[in-house]
């Protein structure tokens, strides 16, 4: 990467919002490699997500003013893990998920002091279906409801709460309703491909 970034000119002009498309794509990709792909398109994919990491990192480790550089990176993610499972690397005893997740959000909690919300960190650069899954989460700490709506809008704002009223109940089932509807609509596709493949026959 570091040799990349000296000797290519295009990737030389490159900074961080630049590459940020790439990053949701390369995302997106793995998502499709391990929801369809083989192994090796999930091999190749990850590959690629990768490089996105290397990447920004090169980028950060030309800043003049606050650089960090791949091993930095690496070093706060590793520092940050074993915080965030004094079950395996101290004395903590968690034997079941839901005890290792006590641990986790403690050891969260004590890094973001700083926090005032429970939705702050919370990207709003997400899948819509995904944050509408990820705040109902949120509001449930705090004793908020997303309501029921009724599931025949007639409205914009009406068809927005029947689908916030959709995730919701994907939540009491422990469903992911962005995977879903990204697993219907790969139905679809296959659908359109194979509508198009009889007419051309």
């Amino acid at each position: 990467m570091r040799a990349v970034r000296e000797r290519c000119a295009w990737t030389q002009t490159i900074d961080h919002r630049d590459l940020v498309p790439y990053l949701v794509e390369e995302s997106a990709e793995v998502i499709d490699a391990v929801e369809s792909g083989t192994r090796a398109d999930l091999r190749e994919e990850l590959g690629d997500l990768l490089w996105q990491v290397l990447f920004h990192s090169e980028i950060a480790a030309g800043d003049p003013e606050d650089p960090f550089d791949i091993d930095d990176v690496a070093r706060g993610l590793t520092e940050k893990m074993v915080r965030r499972h004094p079950h395996v690397f101290g004395d903590a005893v968690a034997s079941t998920p839901e005890e290792v997740l006590v641990h986790w959000n403690a050891a969260k909690a004590a890094e973001k002091r700083e926090r005032t919300s429970v939705l702050d960190g919370v990207s709003d650069h997400m899948p819509s279906l995904a944050l509408a899954q990820k705040v109902l989460g949120k509001a449930e700490q705090v004793g908020v409801t997303a309501g029921r709506a009724p599931l025949a809008p007639t409205t914009e704002s009406e068809l927005g709460d029947a689908l916030l009223a959709l995730v919701q109940l994907a939540r009491e089932h422990g469903w992911d309703a962005d995977r879903a509807l990204r697993s219907r609509v790969r139905g679809l596709s296959a659908e359109v491909r194979a509508s198009e493949a009889r007419q051309i026959t």
